[in-house]
């Protein structure tokens, strides 16, 4: 550090009542900023002025962001719980939400923002690939039960801390985000598909308060958030809409109600009078949504439905393979494809035929069906000939 540099910096700092350390103002896009040097030596604080400056040059140039004092306080929780604020007030929060941002916390939730690097992002990944991805204290002489996270589960995580860098970005409060990886999920696209007596039994293992939620997803392909959401106000004479609010893709969408879908519906009516006890009167009131467990919407099931599975004897089976199954079945039973995804609320025909063509039955099908062709058409040629 020169004599100049030296007297250039000390135009910076300045005193605080009651504190022994420097602290050091500039001046960035006509905002003045002042923070603490963190340190009571003179020329050591020039020093840490002289970075800033530098710091300060680079901004101007376009090369790189200055980070001020107040960006440097903010904590990785501080994102996750503004993240989680914005996912509220979208109506997107959730169990699997909460689940998913749990290891985040445990693991960054201490860490300043400005701080966290992709390095500390890549140990995540190599402690959730070995220990699962949340922090597990162990007990002494007593095992562990944490299970190793796969790649799909670990991109859930890392998914939500990009967004929350994202929206601090978005906010102002940021101006850099650190390298996140994502995983490669090829080979793991789901497939699993019900073939109707595991349904059933599937079905005969839940709560009641379960079976028909379950019966409406089997038969229209519907998302069980979506089910979920269903109200009496949502039904209109023989049809049910859903809003578009509750819809992952934000589009509506009407299907009639007729054969066991009626049937099913009825069966709701008779459930809907709720009783509630306000001290000691009971009285009945009627459940606002179709769907309900004494009257509150259907919450987090995922025990009851691994449950129900096990005792079917078809343990790991994903709620989500009724909406697979469903799309499935109508194309089987000849429905056009335009109006099945009319119906599960498919976007894309990619996705679709994703959900219709993978199952060995189908490609037993149709190489059966190929070999009675070819032989046909041997048999028409020699006969020609």
């Amino acid at each position: 550090m020169t004599k100049g540099e030296r007297e250039h910096a000390k135009k910076h700092l300045y005193k605080q009542p009651g504190s022994a350390n420097w602290y050091a103002r500039f001046c960035l896009r006509g905002k003045q900023i002042r923070e603490t040097t963190g340190t009571a030596d003179e020329t050591e604080a020039c020093r840490v002025v002289l970075v800033r400056l530098d710091e300060l040059g680079a901004d101007r140039s376009g090369a790189k962001k200055f980070v001020g004092p107040e960006q440097k306080r903010i904590k990785v929780q501080q994102l996750l719980d503004a993240l989680r604020a914005n996912y509220e007030a979208r109506g997107k929060s959730g169990a699997r939400l909460l689940s998913n941002l749990k290891p985040l916390e445990e693991h960054f939730g201490d860490y300043r923002a400005t701080e966290l690097t992709g390095a500390d992002v890549d140990r995540f990944i190599t402690h959730a690939k070995q220990h699962g991805r949340r922090v597990v204290q162990e007990v002494p002489g007593k095992p562990t039960k944490a299970k190793p996270a796969k790649d799909a589960s670990i991109n859930r995580c890392l998914q939500l801390l990009r967004q929350s860098y994202k929206l601090a970005l978005r906010d102002g409060k940021l101006t850099s985000a650190p390298y996140i990886q994502r995983l490669s999920e090829v080979g793991n696209a789901r497939q699993g598909f019900f073939d109707a007596p595991d349904f059933y039994r599937v079905l005969g293992h839940l709560p009641l308060y379960l079976q028909d939620y379950t019966l409406f997803a089997y038969l229209t392909g519907w998302r069980a958030g979506e089910i979920r959401s269903l109200s009496w106000l949502d039904i209109d004479g023989d049809t049910i809409k859903l809003q578009a609010i509750h819809s992952k893709n934000r589009t509506a969408r009407t299907i009639p109600l007729a054969g066991e879908l009626a049937e099913l519906i009825e069966r709701r009516k008779a459930a809907r009078l709720v009783k509630t006890t306000t001290g000691t009167v009971q009285t009945m009131v009627q459940a606002k949504h179709i769907f309900h467990c004494k009257g509150e919407p259907v919450g987090d099931f995922r025990k009851a439905w691994a449950t129900a599975c096990k005792l079917a004897g078809c343990p790991g089976k994903l709620f989500h393979d009724l909406r697979r199954t469903a799309v499935r079945d109508m194309v089987r039973s000849g429905t056009p494809q335009t109006v099945a995804m009319s119906i599960s609320g498919h976007k894309t025909a990619s996705i679709f035929q994703r959900y219709s063509i993978t199952d060995t039955r189908d490609q037993q099908t149709a190489l059966l069906n190929r070999q009675t062709y070819a032989i046909e058409h041997l048999t028409e040629t020699e006969t020609v000939q």
